[in-house]
């Protein structure tokens, strides 16, 4: 079967998710493919509340992504019994965790991102087909002819024809099949002048991945989950960085090289910031009275960072073994939750704690797709480093600014546990711009990086995979590859002639994407 399309874009993230509606609303036809049967990425299938930045409520993103914020609060407000202080809270936060402003439940996000496409696909501009694996790429020199996906359950293949292709996928599978230069895991220091690069590189010394998992709290009940196939393993790994087994409360200290802290699990009056409320998605407190039997929370936490090896640019078998890895580290997680961890009276194990499968809308409880940090980046005309976003090697020079700059955001440069050397900073940094070179592969035409694949290197993706940044990167993405195609030319030379590039950052501008920090915002 083959279909075509203006613009097709592989993945449906929340990169793809808004450049499938950048071109939409630039009058051309777009197909959206997603391997799950959850648009949203991220905020959805991957159950990652937004880390965002302390401009958030005012400026540093694009007006869609304020948008998609505001309806969220307003869902809740009209769909939810919420007590009466909170409702009247302009800034309402439903799940009150302390990683974001916005804690919320990934079913929310999934319905609110599909009403924010849904004019176009009525109007017959996007149509999104949902589990779908690309598999295959046809090339004709410095650019690509069509992709095939292959229909998941039916074995069927849909080959996908358009004038510009945008690859959101997770882990970049476009850029091996159609034979696009890029680069995987950690640069070496002297290719990259960073000062936390190894000194020799290593294409498969990638980030972590997490299978985030659903919670609640059932006092008095017995909500023991059957033992995972890993536990023994898990429950007794120590890894490199640490005295102390993964499971166990004891997580590495942001704040200081080979150091770990302790830290609380539930709320105990003292401290104030326990991993029960880190991503929690709803605080009962804040809806009317019995209306919630507990708090409902989000694990993404070191202790299910997985790291024993990567899940792309490795043989098949092994991907499956990482993939499995990971969903046995989390259940094992949950296990020893249950039945083992330390309390603070003296007792193990919190038999009431309960996997809400139905928050996730899976059969194990676990999310649709773990959370990929680190994907295949392309080799581009500009690539970000260390060096351009770091406060200390900047100094007074404060934020770098782009005269191609597409879009802004502001997150420190955090890098968790590798695969081969667990390597791992958190590095303050100034907030950033996401230059238009970034998105530009050195070679091929016709395709962009639509999410965590643009020219960064593995240190810069440490800020540059953030959910607010990854909804620009995509944006701006689609809105290019529209520009693109309505004038006739290449995104290379939207960028190499002034006056395009003049044109195109006005349009920007008129869409409400952001471009650069106000001068007063110093970091």
């Amino acid at each position: 079967m083959r279909t075509s399309a203006d613009i097709v874009v592989l993945g449906g993230g929340l990169g793809g998710c808004m450049a499938a509606l950048a071109v939409a609303k630039s009058g051309l036809k777009v197909i959206l493919t997603e391997e799950t049967d959850w648009i949203g990425g991220q905020l959805t299938s991957q159950a990652v509340p937004p880390d965002e930045h302390q401009w958030i409520e005012s400026f540093g993103c694009t007006s869609t992504y304020r948008e998609f914020r505001e309806r969220v609060r307003l869902y809740y407000k009209e769909n939810y019994p919420l007590r009466e202080d909170p409702f009247h809270n302009e800034r309402l936060n439903p799940g009150n965790g302390w990683v974001s402003r916005l804690c919320h439940e990934p079913k929310v996000a999934l319905r609110v991102i599909e009403d924010m496409l849904a004019p176009y696909m009525s109007n017959g501009r996007i149509t999104i087909y949902l589990g779908c694996r690309l598999v295959k790429a046809e090339t004709d020199g410095d650019f690509v002819k069509s992709v095939t996906v292959l229909r998941d359950g039916t074995g069927l293949h849909q080959t996908l024809s358009a004038a510009y292709f945008l690859d959101a996928t997770e882990c970049g599978d476009l850029l091996p099949l159609a034979g696009i230069e890029y680069v995987t895991g950690a640069e070496a220091r002297s290719e990259t002048g960073e000062p936390h690069a190894p000194d020799v590189a290593d294409p498969l010394d990638i980030q972590s991945i997490t299978h985030v998992f659903a919670l609640d709290y059932a006092e008095g009940q017995d909500c023991t989950i059957d033992k995972p196939e890993q536990y023994e393993f898990w429950c007794s790994f120590v890894p490199s960085f640490s005295r102390h087994a993964l499971l166990s409360w004891f997580i590495p200290d942001v704040n200081g090289v080979d150091q770990m802290r302790e830290i609380v699990f539930m709320p105990d009056g003292v401290e104030s910031m326990p991993l029960w409320t880190y991503r929690r998605i709803i605080d009962a407190s804040l809806y009317a009275p019995g209306f919630y039997e507990s708090d409902v929370t989000l694990v993404n936490w070191s202790q299910n960072d997985y790291f024993l090896g990567p899940v792309y640019e490795v043989p098949e078998e092994e991907r499956l073994k990482h993939l499995k890895g990971a969903r046995q580290l989390s259940l094992s997680l949950v296990y020893w939750l249950q039945t083992e961890a330390p309390r603070p009276d003296g007792g193990k194990g919190y038999p009431g704690i309960r996997l809400r499968k139905d928050i996730l809308g899976t059969e194990d409880g676990l999310a649709k797709h773990p959370y990929i940090r680190e994907s295949r980046r392309i080799k581009a005309v500009h690539t970000v480093t260390e060096n351009d976003v770091s406060r200390e090697i900047r100094g007074d020079l404060g934020i770098r600014k782009y005269e191609d700059s597409v879009g802004v955001g502001s997150y420190h440069l955090d890098l968790h546990p590798t695969t081969r050397t667990n390597r791992m900073c958190y590095i303050p940094s100034y907030p950033y711009e996401i230059p238009l070179g970034a998105l530009l592969p050195i070679r091929v035409k016709n395709v962009l990086p639509a999410c965590k694949n643009i020219g960064t290197t593995q240190i810069a993706n440490g800020c540059y995979r953030l959910q607010p940044t990854e909804w620009n990167i995509g944006e701006s993405a689609g809105y290019l590859a529209a520009y693109a195609v309505i004038h006739g030319i290449t995104p290379h030379e939207v960028r190499g002639e002034p006056h395009h590039l003049n044109s195109f950052l006005e349009l920007l501008d008129r869409e409400g994407i952001q471009t650069h920090w106000p001068d007063e915002v110093l970091g």
